[in-house]
């Protein structure tokens, strides 16, 4: 434990080890990824290599936290869950500290978690590569004033999530959506014009677009609620230690018939759907006002 480093060095240091730990892997991923490339009729094996190599690159970045950060952590409702199992995971969605504490909290717990990106961040340096080597899904986000002069691009992203979740039926995954879509922000939370305390409004579309696709596959939904009781800081502030505390709650959904369906067409669905993820996110402000007076 390093926490008697002045933060700035601190966070120098986290950030040395981050950016080498990240070179290592993502160049053995990028190995990986050519041999499959190329050997394609291997794939489920190199696959599982893929993953290993990726719990490897999680397991130093935690060894890290933990040598650099003196955080208090509280995690609850972790049991029963598998490291063999097919899981969609939500969350709410603060800091890019959450993708780190996400991965901290399931190393192991669950399978290697495959995020949802946007298609611009496949041109990060070592990561974008290795997000797609990894078979990360990118989309691409369309308004509606896009859509209504561009029109032949209408389930586009539909179609490129189902496409990513074929992907994932073939071995152990943990699907992961950030529901909100963005970070939250005092002003997102105003323009918004948000009936929660704590979170933004959540988007539908993409939890019903994954169900939709692999719905039977999926063993459990896995809710994430994440906590700072300090107020959410940046990623830097994170690195350097002032974020003292971190409290995860996680709660375990059933896959039930009612919310697997035709999202798009089917407007009965669609309402009552959205009913079903904004009941959801009622108790999530529910536990974090709760978790806050605490």
């Amino acid at each position: 434990m390093l926490s008697f480093l002045p933060g700035y060095l601190r966070g120098a240091l986290s950030v040395m080890i981050y950016a080498v730990n990240t070179v290592f892997w993502t160049t053995l991923i990028f190995i990986a990824a050519f041999l499959k490339l190329i050997m394609p009729f291997w794939k489920k094996h190199y696959n599982r290599l893929l993953n290993w190599i990726a719990d490897k690159w999680i397991f130093v970045n935690t060894v890290n936290q933990k040598l650099m950060n003196n955080v208090r952590w509280e995690v609850k409702g972790l049991e029963n869950l598998r490291p063999d199992g097919w899981y969609l995971v939500v969350s709410n969605h603060q800091s890019w500290t959450d993708i780190l504490v996400l991965q901290r909290i399931f190393h192991r717990k669950i399978p290697f978690l495959k995020f949802f990106l946007k298609k611009e961040l496949i041109w990060v340096p070592f990561l974008g590569l290795a997000w797609w080597a990894l078979d990360f899904p990118f989309m691409k986000r369309y308004s509606k004033a896009f859509l209504d002069k561009y029109p032949h691009l209408k389930g586009k992203d539909i179609e490129i999530t189902k496409k990513a979740c074929e992907k994932f039926k073939t071995i152990p995954v943990s699907v992961m959506n950030f529901v909100e879509g963005t970070r939250f922000t005092a002003e997102k939370h105003r323009r918004q014009k948000s009936p929660y305390a704590n979170l933004l409004n959540p988007k539908a579309g993409g939890v019903a677009f994954v169900l939709s696709a692999m719905g039977e596959h999926l063993d459990k939904i896995v809710n994430v609620t994440i906590v700072y009781p300090d107020g959410a800081k940046s990623f830097w502030d994170f690195l350097c230690g002032k974020i003292g505390e971190i409290k995860v709650m996680v709660e375990t959904l059933p896959v039930n018939r009612e919310i697997i369906g035709d999202y798009v067409n089917n407007a009965e669905f669609r309402e009552n759907f959205q009913k079903w993820i904004n009941s959801v996110w009622e108790e999530k402000d529910m536990r974090i006002d709760a978790i806050l007076k605490s």
